[in-house]
């Protein structure tokens, strides 16, 4: 028997969201939504400037919409107070950026070690789950350098291990590989899949990569504020 939508491990219902600027509303999502599976990966597709990393945000509950409801687990995320949310955003949701907004002046191992000291756990835990997971990405000879020090993929593994050192049942990744080289990009694609499977974490990925997109186990394109196809 097919699941009812009830049943999605993420459920995303009528999201609205609208910027101001210069006097003026620019409605941006306009009524998304989409069912997304456990262990699914999707890539969200669409123009630029068309709402996708919007809609990243929202999903990540970096921001709240103006109206509309993700239940997670069945669970109005929406409906936390602030303090709720963080604690959520920092437990179940691990995030990748372009720009991989990792801290100069610390190490790889420290980089990564970030997450897991925030949420209280012990250094020497978090230095082992950190070293662990930096070997998992191929950096185990470079986790004591310098972030200064690495190659733009290097970095980008650096990025990626810091988002799942506390193994979140959420990655969102917004335009991972965007500034990349084809080789690093090709490298951090492979990754992405392999981890989805041996974590069996569901993955989000905004990129106008279509090779990337092409290794996903869905595509869904935002088209005027909504998914066409999901």
């Amino acid at each position: 028997m097919a699941k009812s939508a009830s049943e999605s491990f993420i459920r995303v219902r009528k999201l609205y969201k609208s910027f101001h600027a210069s006097g003026a509303s620019i409605e941006v999502l306009k009524g998304l939504s989409i069912d997304i599976e456990a262990g699914e990966s999707i890539a969200v597709l669409g123009a630029s400037g068309i709402g996708k990393s919007t809609f990243l945000h929202m999903l990540g509950t970096l921001d709240r919409p103006d109206k509309g409801s993700i239940m997670f687990q069945g669970r109005d995320v929406f409906m936390f107070d602030d303090t709720e949310l963080a604690k959520f955003r920092n437990n179940r949701v691990g995030f990748i950026f372009q720009f991989h907004h990792l801290l100069p002046e610390f190490t790889a191992i420290e980089n990564t070690m970030m997450p897991a000291l925030i949420n209280g756990i012990r250094r020497e835990t978090a230095q082992h789950d950190a070293g662990k997971i930096l070997e998992r990405v191929g950096l185990k000879e470079r986790m004591l350098h310098r972030v200064g020090k690495l190659s733009g993929g290097e970095q980008q593994r650096v990025a990626l291990a810091r988002a799942i050192v506390l193994k979140p049942a959420v990655l969102l990744a917004d335009e991972p590989t965007g500034n990349l080289d084809k080789k690093s990009s090709d490298g951090v694609h492979e990754l992405l899949l392999e981890l989805n499977r041996e974590l069996a974490m569901t993955m989000v990925v905004v990129t106008h990569n279509m090779e990337l997109a092409s290794i996903m186990s869905r595509n869904v394109t935002i088209i005027d504020g909504k998914i066409s196809n999901a």
